[in-house]
């Protein structure tokens, strides 16, 4: 009788014990919204492998509707350009953008996008994952109430589109381009009159010439506004952003009210979207790429070497101005180049004789 009771009161207890986190987990339900720089249905950014919606899905199911997460594209629920305000503030718990387009907010935000002439995307995964990056993003944005996440990547970028070619580095005086970031800054040091405008503007934009030529991403994302159609002439060699990251930022006190384990699945679900994503642009862009040059009279052209070495010296003297402005992009950009550096060295023992070979043959 005691042994009965004995294990009648120990079954007891552990139905209780494990009773109880169902329980708590059950009533542990976050229910938050994301805003987006992105429409609603642009491609890569908010839908498709990858993308905010995308790793909403995955986190949704990863968590068991535990965080369950209602999207928002750009204007939707704000402007564009008011996410990081918004999550700052608490009015969102997340946003999906690009860290460049709060240069405004802090300098050091270029660095968790894209530098020109910067690290590919192997070196910029290095270098946030292992090299310290990722940890100098949240320090910089733990003033700002936010938690930085590095979520996507659409490898290196197109140049851009150009009505003519650019033959020399004159060719730049005077012309109307639409590019956005540190990019935008460098050119206009080479007399670019710099237009900043989204994506669904550039096509009617170039178009009536309000603009000669334009920079978006790549051959499948560009292919889709239509750009090809307008201008003949698609610059390669991507110097401005050698893999572009994309960013989601999450509000810091609603980030410290997820438990542990809710926290490992958002670090879990945004590096599967960093990998899956990057993964996705270079299947599309390779064929897009062929249709644009086999069938819709594309001429893709390297700028010539005297124009990549003046947009370097260019880059070079925009990036000491802002060092020698802000400590804190300083130490940035310290972190970033002595990374790279070594990044480079050990390249040139393992990809680039890779590429050398592959070009040879």
């Amino acid at each position: 009788m005691q042994r009965r009771n004995l294990i009648a009161s120990v079954a007891a207890g552990g139905a209780g014990a494990l009773a109880a986190p169902a329980v708590a987990t059950a009533q542990t339900t976050f229910n938050w919204r994301m805003t987006s720089f992105y429409g609603p249905q642009a491609a890569f950014y908010s839908t498709g492998p990858g993308s905010a919606k995308d790793l909403i899905d995955r986190i949704q199911k990863m968590s068991n509707n535990r965080i369950r997460i209602q999207f928002f594209g750009a204007g939707e629920l704000i402007p564009a350009a008011e996410g990081f305000d918004a999550v700052s503030s608490g009015i969102v718990e997340m946003n999906y953008a690009n860290a460049y387009f709060w240069t405004g907010k802090t300098f050091a935000a270029q660095y968790f996008t894209a530098v020109p002439f910067g690290l590919n995307y192997q070196g910029l995964n290095g270098w946030m994952y292992d090299g310290g990056g990722l940890d100098l993003w949240r320090e910089v944005y733990d003033r700002f109430n936010l938690v930085p996440f590095l979520c996507g990547n659409t490898g290196v970028q197109m140049t851009g589109w150009f009505r003519r070619p650019i033959e020399k580095v004159e060719d730049f005086r005077g012309l109307k381009m639409r590019i956005p970031g540190l990019a935008g800054r460098v050119y206009q040091r080479l007399g670019v009159d710099v237009r900043l405008l989204p994506g669904g503007e550039i096509f009617p934009a170039l178009e009536r010439g309000v603009i000669d030529a334009a920079e978006f991403v790549g051959p499948y994302l560009d292919r889709q506004l239509g750009l090809q159609r307008v201008a003949k002439y698609y610059h390669t060699t991507g110097w401005h952003e050698t893999a572009t990251a994309s960013e989601l930022i999450i509000n810091k006190a609603a980030w410290a009210r997820l438990p542990a384990d809710l926290k490992a699945i958002v670090e879990n679900a945004v590096a599967a979207c960093n990998v899956i994503s990057e993964a996705w642009c270079q299947k599309n862009n390779a064929e897009a790429m062929e249709d644009l040059i086999r069938n819709q009279g594309v001429n893709a052209l390297p700028l010539p070497d005297e124009v990549v070495a003046r947009l370097r010296t260019e880059t070079n003297a925009v990036l000491e101005e802002a060092v020698a402005r802000d400590a804190v992009t300083k130490r940035v950009h310290d972190s970033y180049m002595a990374y790279k550096q070594k990044f480079e060295a050990w390249s040139t023992y393992s990809e680039v004789p890779y590429h050398n070979k592959i070009r040879q043959g």
